[in-house]
Protein backbone atom coordinates (compact mmCIF):
# COMPACT_ATOMS: atom_id res chain seq x y z
CA UNK A 1 0.00 0.00 0.00
CA UNK A 2 1.08 3.50 -0.81
CA UNK A 3 -0.12 6.89 0.35
CA UNK A 4 -0.53 9.80 -0.70
CA UNK A 5 -2.30 13.42 -0.17
CA UNK A 6 -5.73 14.65 -1.43
CA UNK A 7 -6.59 18.39 -0.88
CA UNK A 8 -9.76 20.18 -1.87
CA UNK A 9 -7.87 22.76 -1.02
CA UNK A 10 -10.03 22.83 2.49
CA UNK A 11 -9.05 26.36 4.42
CA UNK A 12 -11.43 28.45 6.33
CA UNK A 13 -13.77 31.62 4.88
CA UNK A 14 -11.42 33.77 6.84
CA UNK A 15 -7.77 32.79 5.00
CA UNK A 16 -6.60 34.95 2.00
CA UNK A 17 -6.07 32.98 -0.82
CA UNK A 18 -2.06 33.26 -1.22
CA UNK A 19 -1.92 32.71 2.31
CA UNK A 20 -3.88 29.19 1.49
CA UNK A 21 -1.73 28.61 -1.28
CA UNK A 22 1.16 29.12 0.71
CA UNK A 23 -0.05 26.38 2.90
CA UNK A 24 -0.67 24.29 0.44
CA UNK A 25 3.17 24.71 -1.20
CA UNK A 26 4.47 23.98 2.34
CA UNK A 27 2.27 20.97 2.67
CA UNK A 28 3.66 19.99 -0.90
CA UNK A 29 7.28 20.28 -0.15
CA UNK A 30 6.92 17.70 3.20
CA UNK A 31 4.79 15.18 1.12
CA UNK A 32 8.15 15.14 -1.29
CA UNK A 33 10.58 15.45 1.50
CA UNK A 34 8.74 12.24 3.38
CA UNK A 35 8.50 9.95 0.44
CA UNK A 36 4.59 10.27 -0.29
CA UNK A 37 3.72 9.13 -3.22
CA UNK A 38 1.55 11.42 -4.55
CA UNK A 39 -1.28 14.83 -4.19
CA UNK A 40 -4.20 15.57 -5.43
CA UNK A 41 -5.54 19.07 -6.00
CA UNK A 42 -9.39 19.82 -6.54
CA UNK A 43 -11.44 22.65 -8.32
CA UNK A 44 -14.74 24.65 -7.03
CA UNK A 45 -15.23 28.21 -8.08
CA UNK A 46 -18.17 29.13 -5.40
CA UNK A 47 -17.59 27.70 -1.95
CA UNK A 48 -15.32 29.16 0.81
CA UNK A 49 -14.19 26.15 2.71
CA UNK A 50 -12.64 25.27 -0.62
CA UNK A 51 -11.59 28.23 -2.48
CA UNK A 52 -9.21 27.31 -5.39
CA UNK A 53 -10.80 28.04 -8.68
CA UNK A 54 -7.05 26.92 -10.52
CA UNK A 55 -5.20 23.44 -9.20
CA UNK A 56 -2.73 23.78 -12.09
CA UNK A 57 -1.64 27.62 -10.82
CA UNK A 58 -0.56 25.77 -7.53
CA UNK A 59 0.77 22.22 -9.33
CA UNK A 60 2.71 24.52 -11.52
CA UNK A 61 4.35 26.54 -8.49
CA UNK A 62 4.50 22.96 -6.24
CA UNK A 63 6.08 21.16 -9.32
CA UNK A 64 8.65 23.25 -8.81
CA UNK A 65 9.48 23.23 -5.35
CA UNK A 66 9.67 18.88 -5.41
CA UNK A 67 11.52 16.12 -6.72
CA UNK A 68 9.63 13.27 -6.44
CA UNK A 69 6.28 13.61 -5.67
CA UNK A 70 3.65 12.84 -8.67
CA UNK A 71 0.76 15.80 -8.40
CA UNK A 72 -2.34 16.49 -10.35
CA UNK A 73 -5.23 17.93 -10.48
CA UNK A 74 -8.15 16.01 -8.60
CA UNK A 75 -9.53 16.83 -10.61
CA UNK A 76 -10.16 19.38 -13.40
CA UNK A 77 -14.16 19.98 -13.81
CA UNK A 78 -14.56 19.44 -17.06
CA UNK A 79 -18.09 21.21 -17.91
CA UNK A 80 -16.23 24.24 -17.20
CA UNK A 81 -13.60 24.19 -19.44
CA UNK A 82 -13.24 24.19 -23.25
CA UNK A 83 -11.63 20.73 -24.18
CA UNK A 84 -8.83 21.79 -26.57
CA UNK A 85 -7.98 24.83 -24.41
CA UNK A 86 -7.51 22.46 -21.34
CA UNK A 87 -6.11 19.22 -23.96
CA UNK A 88 -3.20 22.05 -24.15
CA UNK A 89 -2.69 23.10 -21.29
CA UNK A 90 -2.18 20.02 -19.19
CA UNK A 91 -0.01 18.71 -22.45
CA UNK A 92 2.20 21.32 -21.00
CA UNK A 93 1.71 20.56 -17.70
CA UNK A 94 3.05 17.43 -18.00
CA UNK A 95 6.19 19.02 -19.58
CA UNK A 96 6.66 21.49 -16.60
CA UNK A 97 6.35 18.26 -14.62
CA UNK A 98 9.17 16.58 -16.57
CA UNK A 99 6.42 13.52 -16.26
CA UNK A 100 5.33 13.50 -12.80
CA UNK A 101 1.82 14.83 -13.99
CA UNK A 102 -1.43 13.14 -12.82
CA UNK A 103 -4.53 14.14 -14.76
CA UNK A 104 -7.75 13.94 -12.23
CA UNK A 105 -11.27 14.71 -13.94
CA UNK A 106 -14.25 15.66 -11.91
CA UNK A 107 -17.98 16.49 -13.68
CA UNK A 108 -18.66 19.05 -10.39
CA UNK A 109 -21.39 18.30 -7.55
CA UNK A 110 -22.09 22.01 -6.44
CA UNK A 111 -25.19 23.47 -7.35
CA UNK A 112 -23.65 26.81 -6.74
CA UNK A 113 -21.29 25.92 -9.46
CA UNK A 114 -23.52 24.43 -11.76
CA UNK A 115 -25.38 28.20 -11.15
CA UNK A 116 -22.01 30.21 -12.00
CA UNK A 117 -21.60 28.13 -15.56
CA UNK A 118 -25.02 28.06 -16.31
CA UNK A 119 -24.52 24.03 -16.02
CA UNK A 120 -27.78 22.07 -15.45
CA UNK A 121 -26.48 19.53 -12.82
CA UNK A 122 -30.00 18.29 -12.00
CA UNK A 123 -30.44 16.73 -15.13
CA UNK A 124 -26.75 15.08 -15.12
CA UNK A 125 -25.78 17.66 -18.09
CA UNK A 126 -22.70 17.52 -16.12
CA UNK A 127 -22.04 14.40 -16.29
CA UNK A 128 -22.65 14.15 -19.95
CA UNK A 129 -20.63 17.34 -20.33
CA UNK A 130 -17.47 15.48 -18.71
CA UNK A 131 -17.97 12.64 -21.25
CA UNK A 132 -17.79 14.43 -23.71
CA UNK A 133 -15.08 16.89 -22.86
CA UNK A 134 -12.38 13.67 -21.98
CA UNK A 135 -13.55 12.08 -25.46
CA UNK A 136 -12.61 14.93 -27.79
CA UNK A 137 -9.28 15.75 -25.15
CA UNK A 138 -7.96 12.34 -25.39
CA UNK A 139 -8.54 12.12 -29.52
CA UNK A 140 -6.98 15.38 -29.46
CA UNK A 141 -3.82 13.86 -27.98
CA UNK A 142 -3.94 10.36 -29.75
CA UNK A 143 -5.26 10.75 -33.20
CA UNK A 144 -2.54 12.08 -35.82
CA UNK A 145 -5.26 12.47 -38.86
CA UNK A 146 -6.98 15.64 -38.71
CA UNK A 147 -10.51 15.75 -37.66
CA UNK A 148 -13.76 17.51 -36.31
CA UNK A 149 -15.51 16.85 -33.46
CA UNK A 150 -19.23 18.14 -33.44
CA UNK A 151 -20.95 16.92 -30.55
CA UNK A 152 -24.07 17.67 -27.81
CA UNK A 153 -22.08 20.70 -26.43
CA UNK A 154 -18.74 21.35 -28.05
CA UNK A 155 -17.50 21.73 -31.99
CA UNK A 156 -13.76 20.76 -31.70
CA UNK A 157 -11.32 20.95 -35.04
CA UNK A 158 -7.90 19.43 -34.98
CA UNK A 159 -6.77 21.10 -38.29
CA UNK A 160 -4.58 19.85 -40.79
CA UNK A 161 -0.95 22.07 -41.25
CA UNK A 162 -1.99 25.65 -42.47
CA UNK A 163 0.00 27.80 -44.35
CA UNK A 164 3.58 25.45 -44.15
CA UNK A 165 3.58 25.71 -40.94
CA UNK A 166 0.95 26.27 -38.65
CA UNK A 167 -0.61 22.83 -37.06
CA UNK A 168 -1.65 21.12 -33.45
CA UNK A 169 1.68 20.34 -31.80
CA UNK A 170 1.55 19.79 -28.57
CA UNK A 171 0.93 16.94 -26.64
CA UNK A 172 1.80 15.51 -23.54
CA UNK A 173 5.24 14.45 -22.64
CA UNK A 174 4.26 10.58 -20.67
CA UNK A 175 2.59 8.72 -23.96
CA UNK A 176 -0.43 8.59 -24.74
CA UNK A 177 -1.01 11.13 -22.27
CA UNK A 178 -0.83 11.27 -17.76
CA UNK A 179 -2.55 8.60 -15.75
CA UNK A 180 -6.36 9.67 -15.72
CA UNK A 181 -8.11 9.80 -12.15
CA UNK A 182 -11.43 10.09 -11.85
CA UNK A 183 -13.26 10.92 -8.04
CA UNK A 184 -16.77 9.21 -7.44
CA UNK A 185 -19.11 10.02 -4.32
CA UNK A 186 -22.62 8.26 -5.09
CA UNK A 187 -23.59 4.65 -4.97
CA UNK A 188 -23.48 2.81 -8.31
CA UNK A 189 -21.34 6.04 -9.10
CA UNK A 190 -21.17 6.39 -13.24
CA UNK A 191 -18.02 8.43 -12.53
CA UNK A 192 -16.55 4.94 -10.82
CA UNK A 193 -17.94 2.84 -14.09
CA UNK A 194 -15.74 5.25 -16.47
CA UNK A 195 -12.86 4.44 -14.35
CA UNK A 196 -13.70 0.61 -15.07
CA UNK A 197 -14.58 1.15 -18.37
CA UNK A 198 -11.82 2.85 -19.32
CA UNK A 199 -8.95 1.74 -17.48
CA UNK A 200 -8.51 4.85 -15.23
CA UNK A 201 -7.91 5.47 -11.52
CA UNK A 202 -10.37 5.21 -9.03
CA UNK A 203 -10.30 7.64 -6.20
CA UNK A 204 -13.12 6.92 -3.92
CA UNK A 205 -13.78 10.59 -1.30
CA UNK A 206 -14.07 10.25 2.05
CA UNK A 207 -17.30 8.28 3.12
CA UNK A 208 -18.12 5.42 5.96
CA UNK A 209 -16.02 2.17 4.53
CA UNK A 210 -19.35 0.43 4.93
CA UNK A 211 -21.03 2.62 2.15
CA UNK A 212 -17.11 2.67 -0.19
CA UNK A 213 -17.17 -0.92 -0.59
CA UNK A 214 -20.06 -0.50 -2.93
CA UNK A 215 -17.69 1.54 -5.20
CA UNK A 216 -15.53 -0.94 -6.20
CA UNK A 217 -18.19 -2.72 -7.84
CA UNK A 218 -19.20 -0.25 -10.22
CA UNK A 219 -15.48 0.23 -11.80
CA UNK A 220 -16.11 -3.93 -11.93
CA UNK A 221 -19.82 -2.94 -13.78
CA UNK A 222 -17.89 -0.35 -16.10
CA UNK A 223 -14.53 -3.04 -16.76
CA UNK A 224 -16.58 -5.73 -17.59
CA UNK A 225 -18.49 -3.62 -20.52
CA UNK A 226 -14.99 -3.45 -22.12
CA UNK A 227 -13.40 -6.17 -21.13
CA UNK A 228 -11.14 -5.45 -18.89
CA UNK A 229 -9.78 -6.41 -15.45
CA UNK A 230 -9.68 -3.51 -13.03
CA UNK A 231 -6.76 -3.75 -10.67
CA UNK A 232 -7.09 -2.88 -6.59
CA UNK A 233 -3.97 -2.20 -6.72
CA UNK A 234 -5.22 0.93 -8.80
CA UNK A 235 -7.89 2.07 -6.26
CA UNK A 236 -7.31 5.52 -3.91
CA UNK A 237 -9.55 6.31 -0.84
CA UNK A 238 -9.51 9.65 0.87
CA UNK A 239 -9.56 9.52 4.59
CA UNK A 240 -9.29 12.10 7.10
CA UNK A 241 -6.02 11.24 9.20
CA UNK A 242 -4.83 12.71 11.91
CA UNK A 243 -1.49 10.65 13.38
CA UNK A 244 -0.28 11.42 17.15
CA UNK A 245 1.76 10.27 19.80
CA UNK A 246 -1.12 9.09 21.91
CA UNK A 247 -4.84 8.57 20.93
CA UNK A 248 -5.97 11.44 23.35
CA UNK A 249 -3.87 13.60 21.49
CA UNK A 250 -4.98 12.60 18.03
CA UNK A 251 -8.78 13.32 19.21
CA UNK A 252 -7.97 16.42 20.28
CA UNK A 253 -6.23 17.81 17.78
CA UNK A 254 -9.05 16.31 15.05
CA UNK A 255 -11.97 16.62 16.79
CA UNK A 256 -11.05 19.82 18.36
CA UNK A 257 -9.66 21.50 15.81
CA UNK A 258 -9.04 22.66 11.95
CA UNK A 259 -11.14 19.32 11.40
CA UNK A 260 -13.90 19.27 13.50
CA UNK A 261 -14.29 22.33 12.38
CA UNK A 262 -14.84 22.35 8.88
CA UNK A 263 -16.82 19.34 9.14
CA UNK A 264 -19.08 21.04 11.55
CA UNK A 265 -19.13 24.60 9.97
CA UNK A 266 -19.31 23.25 6.57
CA UNK A 267 -19.28 19.43 5.58
CA UNK A 268 -21.96 18.24 7.56
CA UNK A 269 -24.10 21.02 6.75
CA UNK A 270 -23.74 20.47 2.95
CA UNK A 271 -24.06 16.99 3.12
CA UNK A 272 -26.89 17.44 5.11
CA UNK A 273 -29.06 20.10 2.47
CA UNK A 274 -28.52 17.19 -0.20
CA UNK A 275 -29.42 14.67 1.78
CA UNK A 276 -26.42 12.94 1.87
CA UNK A 277 -25.91 11.74 5.43
CA UNK A 278 -26.68 8.70 4.65
CA UNK A 279 -22.95 8.12 2.95
CA UNK A 280 -21.38 8.79 6.63
CA UNK A 281 -23.91 5.94 8.26
CA UNK A 282 -22.48 2.88 9.36
CA UNK A 283 -26.19 1.36 9.10
CA UNK A 284 -28.73 3.03 7.15
CA UNK A 285 -30.99 3.50 9.98
CA UNK A 286 -28.91 5.70 12.19
CA UNK A 287 -30.74 8.98 12.58
CA UNK A 288 -29.28 12.08 10.60
CA UNK A 289 -29.01 14.01 14.17
CA UNK A 290 -26.47 11.42 15.45
CA UNK A 291 -24.31 12.17 12.63
CA UNK A 292 -21.99 14.75 14.23
CA UNK A 293 -18.10 15.68 14.01
CA UNK A 294 -17.68 12.89 16.90
CA UNK A 295 -19.88 9.78 14.93
CA UNK A 296 -17.70 10.72 12.08
CA UNK A 297 -14.47 11.00 14.03
CA UNK A 298 -15.51 7.42 15.56
CA UNK A 299 -16.73 5.30 13.05
CA UNK A 300 -15.32 7.17 9.55
CA UNK A 301 -12.36 9.14 10.13
CA UNK A 302 -8.83 7.03 10.56
CA UNK A 303 -7.31 9.10 14.26
CA UNK A 304 -5.29 8.20 16.65
CA UNK A 305 -2.09 6.81 17.99
CA UNK A 306 0.57 4.88 15.10
CA UNK A 307 -0.58 1.65 16.76
CA UNK A 308 -4.58 2.51 16.49
CA UNK A 309 -4.07 4.06 13.28
CA UNK A 310 -2.56 1.02 11.96
CA UNK A 311 -5.34 -1.40 13.26
CA UNK A 312 -8.23 0.83 11.70
CA UNK A 313 -6.65 1.09 8.18
CA UNK A 314 -6.02 -2.58 8.17
CA UNK A 315 -10.15 -2.86 9.21
CA UNK A 316 -10.91 -0.54 6.67
CA UNK A 317 -8.54 -2.89 3.98
CA UNK A 318 -10.41 -5.85 5.14
CA UNK A 319 -14.13 -4.15 4.93
CA UNK A 320 -13.90 -2.89 1.44
CA UNK A 321 -12.06 -6.15 0.33
CA UNK A 322 -8.14 -4.07 -0.61
CA UNK A 323 -7.20 -1.02 -1.89
CA UNK A 324 -3.46 0.31 -3.18
CA UNK A 325 -3.20 4.04 -2.09
CA UNK A 326 -4.51 5.86 0.76
CA UNK A 327 -4.93 9.25 0.63
CA UNK A 328 -4.81 11.72 2.83
CA UNK A 329 -7.49 14.49 3.01
CA UNK A 330 -6.10 17.70 3.42
CA UNK A 331 -6.54 20.53 5.86
CA UNK A 332 -5.73 23.63 7.24
CA UNK A 333 -3.51 23.67 9.75
CA UNK A 334 -1.18 26.54 9.08
CA UNK A 335 -1.65 27.24 12.89
CA UNK A 336 -0.73 23.99 14.44
CA UNK A 337 2.01 23.82 11.23
CA UNK A 338 4.44 21.02 13.48
CA UNK A 339 1.60 18.87 14.66
CA UNK A 340 0.33 18.25 10.75
CA UNK A 341 3.92 17.51 9.97
CA UNK A 342 4.59 14.94 12.54
CA UNK A 343 0.75 13.16 11.89
CA UNK A 344 2.39 12.84 7.99
CA UNK A 345 5.37 11.60 9.35
CA UNK A 346 3.86 8.92 11.96
CA UNK A 347 2.06 7.76 9.07
CA UNK A 348 4.99 7.36 7.14
CA UNK A 349 7.62 6.40 9.48
CA UNK A 350 5.45 5.00 12.14
CA UNK A 351 2.38 3.28 10.18
CA UNK A 352 3.09 2.05 7.03
CA UNK A 353 5.77 -0.22 8.12
CA UNK A 354 3.13 -2.27 10.34
CA UNK A 355 1.24 -2.49 6.61
CA UNK A 356 3.61 -3.92 4.40
CA UNK A 357 1.81 -7.57 5.16
CA UNK A 358 -1.75 -6.05 3.60
CA UNK A 359 -0.63 -5.79 -0.16
CA UNK A 360 1.58 -9.04 0.43
CA UNK A 361 -1.69 -10.53 1.42
CA UNK A 362 -3.73 -9.64 -1.24
CA UNK A 363 -1.14 -10.28 -3.99
CA UNK A 364 -1.01 -13.66 -2.48
CA UNK A 365 -4.88 -14.25 -2.27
Amino acid sequence: MEIGYFTMPSHPPECGLKEGNDWDLQVMRWLDELGYQEAWVGEHHTAPWEPNPTPDLLIAQALMQTKKLRIGPGGFLLPYHHPAELANRVAMLDHLSEGRLNFGVAASGLPSDWAMFNVDGMSGQNRDMTREALEIILKLWTEPAPFTHKGKFWTVTKPDTMFDFLKPHIKPLQAPHPPIGVAGLSKNSDTLKLAGERGFIPMSLNLNPAYVSSHWDSVEVGAAKTGRKPNRQDWRLVREVFVADTDEEAWKLSTGDMMGRMMSEYFLPLLGHFGFKDYLKHAPDVPDSDVTVEYCAKRNWIVGSPATVAEKIEKIYDEVGGFGVLLVFGFDYKHKAEAWHHSLSLLKNEVMPRLKHLGSAKKAA
